[in-house]
């Protein structure tokens, strides 16, 4: 084989229901992250994404204007027939409507890898049997192992235990009959290599049953460009100091367990960054309470100016998260986190250094007060979470660990072809 040969970029598909715009939280973020280092590192990436499963749960279409990468090339899979092909799939766990045009797709494509991602209303099950090469499956969330996705039991607790059909009925979905007739299982074998996101992840599908082995794999942030002259200072946007929380505004979130918190007179406020279907019910418990401002959805790049001046992030999440993205950017920007105790959020906490851990609403009001009144440890902790980035959570860091993933199941399917390539791009 010529070296030019053995140098050619790999053919990625990625197959996830939702993507940016098309997008709803930070799974959407995470793929849309990796596709571009794809990119970047010199290979060539196709995302099929269905926009017909986001047009029915979103209450309008996505803003205009997003530009997609150079280099990679986005499908979005409209049916015709709008909500019908995602409760479709829902249903019978393969994609009814989309699959010829996916089986087309895929085999046209000649993709050396297949990288499935949240497949729940895109194919389901069914679609780990479509295409051919090496197939990874990343578990950006719990549906493996959770009709609903986050093991947040009955919309009100966590779940220690199956009650899947009672909790189904009640978050009012339809119940995914497939899961009990052992169509997930039958296709399992399809799959090179599942990846968690975190170590707590993998434990938690182990737990609740997931008979493969799981491969960890964080999410990351893009490579900062080289600088040339010293950045500019965000702006200030909040003219007191303040905490601040970003994400979706739903109940597992826990924003509501955050607000008692700012009650009364005080010299800190709270900022929360973000939508959903809980902000109501938030504005409505934070009435009349000047110390809490809601700024709505702000986009990606209007982040970093609220997390800079911000004297921590609040991250209170009532469920078992998968990851928590929002700790990198907070890392970067050297905003200290303050986190529950519960998921993967300590796991990453300790690992950088880069925060303070709460159990309940007094470590919560301690934590914050230490950071409000000790510099030294609030300056402390944004160096770790800075450095730690660097370490661990960047592209460079992290986009060679994933093309060691494909290389390993290469060397397991013998397919010496993409052995050839991936060994010009193996880490230091």
């Amino acid at each position: 084989m010529t070296a030019s040969a053995a140098r050619r970029p790999l053919r990625f598909a990625f197959l996830t229901t939702f993507y940016p715009p098309y997008n709803f939280g930070g799974d959407g973020i995470g793929i849309e992250r990796l596709a571009h280092g794809l990119v970047r590192a010199g290979h060539e990436v196709t995302v099929i994404h269905d926009a017909d499963a986001y047009e029915s749960l979103a209450p309008a279409r996505p803003t205009a204007g997003y530009r997609e990468a150079p280099g990679l090339t986005c499908i979005a899979l409209r049916s015709g027939l709008g909500v019908l092909s995602p409760l479709l799939t829902q249903q019978l766990g393969r994609p009814v409507l989309n699959g010829p045009r996916i089986r087309r797709l895929l085999a046209d494509g000649g993709f050396d890898v297949i990288n499935y991602h949240n497949v729940s209303l895109v194919g389901g099950p069914g679609l780990l049997a479509y295409g051919s090469g090496i197939k990874l499956y990343m578990a950006h969330e719990h549906w493996l192992v959770c009709p609903s996705h986050v093991l947040w039991r009955h919309g009100r607790e966590l779940c220690t235990g199956r009650e899947c059909l009672r909790c189904q009925l009640s978050y009012k979905r339809p119940p995914q009959w497939w899961r009990w007739t052992g169509l997930l299982d039958r296709h399992l074998d399809e799959v090179d290599t599942f990846i968690a996101m975190s170590e707590f992840s993998r434990a938690k599908h182990k737990e609740f049953g997931f008979p493969r082995d799981m491969a960890v794999l964080p999410y990351f942030l893009p490579d900062a460009p080289a600088a040339t002259t010293a950045p500019a200072a965000p702006p200030r946007l909040h003219d007191r100091p303040y905490h601040l929380f970003v994400g979706r505004l739903e109940e597992i979130k826990g924003v509501q367990d955050v607000l008692p918190a700012f009650e009364g007179p005080g010299d800190t406020d709270l900022v929360v960054v973000g939508d959903g279907d809980f902000r109501a019910a938030l504005e409505t418990q934070a009435a009349g309470n000047p110390r809490v401002r809601f700024t709505g959805r702000v986009a990606s790049d209007g982040l970093a100016a609220w997390y800079a001046h911000a004297i921590s992030l609040l991250v209170p999440s009532r469920c078992f998260e998968t990851f928590g993205i929002i700790l990198l950017e907070a890392f970067r920007q050297g905003t200290p986190v303050i986190v529950r105790r519960l998921g993967p959020l300590p796991e990453l906490v300790t690992r950088a250094g880069g925060g303070l851990i709460f159990d309940d609403d007094a470590g919560l009001r301690s934590a914050m007060h230490q950071l409000e009144t000790d510099p030294a440890l609030r300056a402390r902790l944004a160096a770790q979470g800075r450095d730690a980035v660097d370490r661990y959570w960047s592209e460079r860091v992290v986009i060679p660990q994933y093309l060691d993933l494909v290389r390993q199941a290469a060397t397991r399917r013998n397919r010496h072809d993409l052995l050839a390539t991936l060994s010009t791009d193996r880490p230091a």
